[in-house]
């Protein structure tokens, strides 16, 4: 796939999968008043891994026994197992627009990462894009004085790890998608059974689809953030996680009755806004050279 496609896929993986995110964080919201966030990690991952399984078997064994760099997929399966339970933990104390507006402060830290870890070249414009958009994020979700509480400085950790975890997907991007998310689905049911101890609430029926629901959709969703850095830099992809606000405000009102303020408006534009600067930003970057070149040579003539 040329550059520019790839880049372009990317993006739109990512935006599909931020989607998916908002999704899993208001079922797992609604969920988390009743269970524990053992019971929510655990089921929630077996029911990822039945759906996964079929592929995982086509994939075969090997790439699961010996996947590369082994050291860096064990740390990227903590990470995201740890960043899962930190979240339904900080959700389960604060409101979900408090937890969000501290989550969303992870495309910062990946753009500072991709520049330091991976080397990626940011420039100025790319930076003031992301930083722009986290100020819409704060405007938007105006978080309450629980902010500065426990529960918080647990969210700041988790949205640190995502960032991480984000950095460590695209130093692994020659492994299989399916490989990828097996692994850290297979953590998170780990840390699952390890938290069990602390509480168990016997689901309905009802709730037992919801609770395997919530584990498809965050099967897809990680699926499509994994191809998304497979596909483009983390520092051109990440930052359109900022389009999580647009999907709280909708789902905010369709579910909890939220009607948004002028200020979450606001805010909803200045994240839209940062997204497309930095669509045209890449669109620009990632143009053939020989495009480039055509146009000077028309406009010299002219």
């Amino acid at each position: 796939m040329p550059a520019r496609n790839a880049t372009l896929a990317g993006i739109l993986m990512m935006l599909l999968g931020i989607l998916l995110f908002s999704l899993n964080d208001v079922l797992g919201k609604w969920l988390v008043a009743t269970y524990t966030v053992g019971q929510l990690l655990l089921l929630r991952s077996a029911a990822a891994l039945a759906v996964l399984a079929p592929f995982a078997i086509r994939q075969g064994a090997r790439s699961f026994l010996r996947p590369e760099q082994p050291g860096l997929q064990i740390l990227r399966v903590v990470l995201g197992a740890t960043e899962s339970a930190l979240f339904y933990l900080a959700v389960a104390y604060l409101p979900l627009a408090d937890t969000m507006t501290i989550w969303l402060a992870a495309p910062v830290w990946a753009v500072a990462l991709a520049a330091l870890v991976l080397g990626e070249r940011v420039d100025l414009s790319r930076w003031l894009a992301a930083i722009v958009g986290f100020i819409g994020v704060a405007i938007a979700l105006d978080p309450s004085s629980a902010a500065l509480s426990m529960p918080a400085l647990v969210a700041l950790v988790g949205s640190v790890l995502f960032a991480c975890m984000m950095i460590a997907g695209r130093k692994l991007r020659g492994t299989p998608d399916v490989v990828l998310v097996g692994w850290q689905t297979f953590g998170t049911l780990l840390i699952g059974l390890g938290l069990l101890p602390f509480g168990w609430v016997t689901p309905t029926l009802a709730d037992t689809a919801l609770l395997g629901l919530l584990g498809i959709v965050a099967l897809v969703a990680h699926l499509c953030v994994t191809r998304s850095l497979k596909l483009a830099e983390a520092s051109v992809v990440v930052p359109y996680q900022y389009t999580l606000i647009v999907w709280a405000l909708l789902f905010g009102w369709l579910v909890f009755g939220d009607w948004p303020k002028p200020a979450m408006l606001l805010g909803a534009a200045l994240i839209v806004a940062a997204g497309l600067v930095l669509l045209v930003l890449e669109r620009r970057a990632s143009r053939p050279a020989s495009e480039t070149a055509k146009q000077r040579v028309t406009i010299q003539e002219s």
